[in-house]
């Protein structure tokens, strides 16, 4: 063990700064091993630092904060968020990425681990902000049509952290503290007013998280900035609104674990109907956070274990699948399904780590989405949510389907017309390195379990849990080549912000202008009382005259009538 001496957000956010004048003065190679560097000190520091608070009483807008803490989530995150980090830069540097934009990217992993490392709910919200910011810069760095896509997900974040500390400050309200442990702690008051804050919290957090309704900022943001931002996007936000969530609801919710059961159907059918694969990949990410979100909802100590469990599998295959698609895009400029395929014989390496990373994301038995996934699905079950169970059963069957024809028609079906080569040697690397961990953590589920919060009794390679892992595999396949065709013949799509879009923008722009058109009519109006008094002190006779022979401007007009009004009124009080 070793005393913390600076937070660990701290090495990342100095090599932020450093990684712009490293790629001036050394090189671009330089820059990136500097990020690398910074990424991967974060894994032994955090694993050697002890449980506890530090660097407390910190002055923070003028409040007492817990600017570190280190417990068992933490610590999860902040292992697979170092790790993670460290893989993609490494994945940068291979892509052809510009240093600004691993420089972005960095200071995006850094908020982030600033965000699951405080130890208040006012630290916390600080990064939280600070990530959404870093993400818009690093969605917003690649241009074209990237620009628009930051500017939405920005607004919708915006929301999002809002409504987040409304919750946080209504709280401190009622009990005088930004500690953890406090956000819900009026929820049990039989009041309305008791349940304002966890229903902001709610939904602030479920921006993040992707709840449905809340989610099309993933689809929409994903699949436009350069293939290694999304490496980089596809990991922290969600899993962070995860952490969040956790902290926000340590007893559960049953609402937001049918919630997540939801996000779990739901993403995974609209990722059926996509041809664009990081667009796919995205609805993927909702409906793979579906099952965290639901195992924090159930709150047994099964639950919870799973669904960080599940946060820290998914980043792993999750990061791959970008990886892997990225590396396709990468080689052949196609973003579509429809445009390119049999990928596979040109292509082995990405090849067969893409269907290591499908395989995990399907929960198929031996790979490490089957253990954490498997975990979330049997708390569900043993705590009675029948609906909920079979929401996440319905879930699996669609993300088999979906990653069978990703795999189908990017590697194995058709032929790709021009030349192509395989992903390079620092692309395959940081792959590689990752599939393993898929796999080691499959075959080896004690050694996903050393890391999580204990007081769980489970047992992944149990008969009935391989025969339904199997069996929801069987049903993708046999679902798959039942709907082949169909799906070939489906076009683009559209989401709810397809509706919210044009919402927004007219609903914004009839606010604006019928604002300051009342604003003028209202200036009008006042000019014309004026005039028309001046006039009425100065020559009423002339005011009467223009009056009777009807030559009053229309603003005059408004203000003469403005004036008999006010003159029947002095009158009628005088009368009284």
């Amino acid at each position: 063990m070793v005393d913390p001496i600076v937070p660990p957000f701290v090495p990342v956010l100095v090599a932020t700064l450093l990684l712009p004048l490293t790629d001036r003065y050394l090189g671009r190679s330089a820059a990136h091993a500097l990020g690398i560097l910074a990424t991967v000190v974060v894994v032994p520091y955090v694993w050697l630092v002890p449980e506890g608070v530090y660097f407390m009483n910190v002055d923070l807008f003028g409040f007492e904060t817990v600017i570190f803490r280190m417990d068992v989530f933490s610590r999860l995150m902040g292992l697979i968020f170092g790790f993670i980090g460290a893989v993609a830069v490494a994945y940068s540097l291979a892509s052809d990425a510009e240093a600004v934009q691993t420089a972005f990217a960095l200071s995006y992993v850094g908020t982030s681990l600033g965000a699951v490392f405080a130890g208040d709910w006012l630290t916390l919200i600080f990064f939280w902000e600070l990530m959404a910011v870093t993400s818009t810069l690093l969605v917003w760095h690649y241009g074209g049509k990237a620009v628009r896509a930051a500017y939405r997900y920005a607004l919708l974040h915006g929301l999002g952290g809002t409504l987040l500390l409304a919750a946080v400050v209504w709280q401190y309200a009622t009990v005088g503290t930004f500690l953890f442990g406090s956000l819900p702690g009026v929820a049990h008051d039989p009041g309305v007013a008791g349940a304002v804050a966890p229903v902001l919290a709610a939904l602030g957090i479920g921006v993040n998280v992707g709840f449905v309704g809340l989610h099309a900022w993933l689809p929409d943001t994903y699949p436009r900035p350069h293939i290694a931002a999304s490496v980089f996007l596809c990991v922290f936000t969600t899993k962070t609104g995860v952490y969040g969530m956790y902290r926000a609801f340590p007893d559960g919710e049953l609402a937001i674990a049918y919630m997540g059961g939801a996000m779990a159907v739901f993403g995974a059918c609209m990722a059926l109907l996509q041809n664009d694969m990081r667009r796919l990949l995205s609805y993927h990410i909702q409906s793979q956070v579906g099952y965290m979100v639901a195992g924090v909802g159930i709150a047994s100590s099964l639950a919870t274990a799973g669904a960080f469990g599940h946060v820290f599998n998914h980043i792993l295959y999750k990061s791959l699948l970008f990886m892997t698609v990225g590396v396709v895009i990468y080689r052949t400029g196609e973003e579509s399904l429809k445009k390119i395929g049999g990928l596979g014989r040109k292509m082995p390496l990405t090849a067969v780590t893409f269907f290591v990373a499908a395989l995990s994301i399907a929960g198929f038995p031996l790979f490490n989405g089957f253990v954490s996934k498997g975990m979330v699905i049997v708390a569900a079950h043993k705590n009675h949510y029948d609906v909920l169970w079979y929401l996440l059963l319905a879930g699996g069957v669609g993300t088999f389907l979906s990653f069978i024809k990703l795999g189908y028609y990017a590697f194995l079906h058709g032929e790709y017309d021009g030349y192509v080569e395989d992903a390079s040697i620092g692309q395959a690397v940081p792959m590689v390195a990752v599939a393993a961990l898929c796999v080691l953590f499959g075959v080896y589920p004690p050694g996903l379990y050393a890391i999580l919060p204990g007081g769980f009794d489970y047992t992944a390679f149990t008969p009935g849990h391989v025969v339904e892992g199997v069996a929801l595999a069987a049903a993708g396949v046999i679902g798959f080549v039942i709907l082949k065709t169909p799906l070939s013949r489906v076009a683009k799509i559209p989401d709810i912000d397809r509706l919210y879009n044009p919402g927004t923008l007219y609903g914004t722009r009839g606010l604006v202008v019928g604002t300051t058109e009342l604003y003028a009519w209202v200036d009008r109006a006042v000019v014309g009382l004026t005039r028309s008094a001046t006039r009425l002190v100065r020559d009423p006779r002339s005011l009467i005259d223009d009056a009777t022979v009807e030559r009053l401007t229309r603003q005059d007009t408004i203000g003469f009538g403005i004036l008999l009004v006010v003159i029947a009124l002095i009158a009628a009080v005088v009368a009284l």
